[in-house]
């Protein structure tokens, strides 16, 4: 019978172990972590400021830049206090929390990526009937549903693993703590941990990821069928293949990462495709949803100065 102790704390084993790395990896994070909150906080702002950005399409938006804000508060300043201190400890009661909101939050993100999706769908092929379909008491409720939802998901996943007995090295072989490292140090059977990781979170990734495709696949279809313009038709797939891409960058690694069982192979792959979820698709959805944007500019203009953005916009 292994010997089960009250665990405390856990040592996260970070990024990387070569000292000589971390210097750099705290810079390259740093800037990462600057740029969504300079990023995402502008366009929180104008979505709330500017009238002519009242609408359901910038509602959602809005959501979105608030919910990567805080999706990246989560990890990244842990891991920029780590990449600097020589013990990389967390508490029980504080990696419980981190794993809380880390699926809180990452599972809204999925689902509201796949809502902005079917906002699209709405407002391209039935325009007319949109201000019915995406009136307010809609986007407010659809929004409710993606928070609501992903708490009691978040709840199952944190409960579950606070319930485990831990009897195995505190060293947690991740840069913060989730469910499948934190699997590895229990001595209790993990089987229920397991299988709700993989069919809840599964689901609800694999769920909203197809309903997005679903939803920029009828776009597509729907533009063939009703525009024969090339330059019409190359507009909206060009816009379509940057949403995508920011989508596939977000779902992909997400299910790779939770559908698989847990293995010690597995926890390199799964340290580098939590990079890209946790840090660089916060970043990059700022900058694929607005860039091609007019009124976003405009706004960001007006809100924060001309001279400010003139010569950044002027390359696009």
């Amino acid at each position: 019978m292994e010997n089960v102790t009250t665990v405390n704390e856990f040592l996260l084993l970070g990024l990387t172990s070569v000292q000589q790395l971390q210097p750099f990896f705290f810079v390259i994070f740093l800037i990462i972590y600057l740029i969504n909150l300079v990023g995402n906080g502008a366009i929180l702002v104008i979505a709330i400021l500017e009238p002519k950005l009242h609408s359901p399409m910038y509602f959602f938006l809005g959501n979105l830049s608030c919910l990567d804000i805080c999706y990246s508060s989560v990890t990244l300043p842990k891991v920029l206090i780590n990449l600097l201190s020589a013990r990389r400890a967390i508490s029980f009661l504080g990696c419980i929390t981190q794993l809380y909101f880390f699926h809180f939050l990452g599972s809204t993100e999925a689902i509201l990526l796949a809502i902005m999706a079917f906002d699209r769908f709405a407002a391209i092929c039935n325009p007319l009937r949109y201000p019915v379909i995406m009136n307010p008491k809609v986007c407010i409720l659809l929004a409710a549903v993606a928070w609501i939802t992903s708490i009691f998901n978040a709840l199952v996943h944190s409960v579950m693993t606070a319930r485990l007995n831990f009897c195995h090295s505190q060293e947690l072989n991740h840069f913060f703590c989730d469910v499948k490292p934190l699997l590895e140090l229990a001595c209790s059977t993990t089987l229920l941990n397991q299988w709700l990781l993989s069919v809840v979170t599964g689901s609800v990734s694999m769920g909203a990821f197809f309903l997005t495709l679903l939803s920029y696949l009828y776009i597509i279809y729907f533009l063939l069928l009703k525009h024969k313009s090339c330059r019409i038709l190359h507009k909206a797939l060009s816009t379509c293949a940057s949403h995508f891409t920011v989508v596939c960058l977000f779902y992909g690694p997400v299910g790779f990462t939770y559908i698989r069982p847990a293995s010690a192979t597995s926890m390199t792959q799964d340290r580098m495709l939590a990079i890209i979820y946790s840090a660089v698709t916060p970043v990059l959805n700022p900058l694929i949803y607005t860039l091609r944007n007019k009124e976003v500019r405009l706004a960001l203009k007006k809100t924060f100065g001309s001279k400010l953005f003139k010569d950044c916009w002027q390359h696009h």
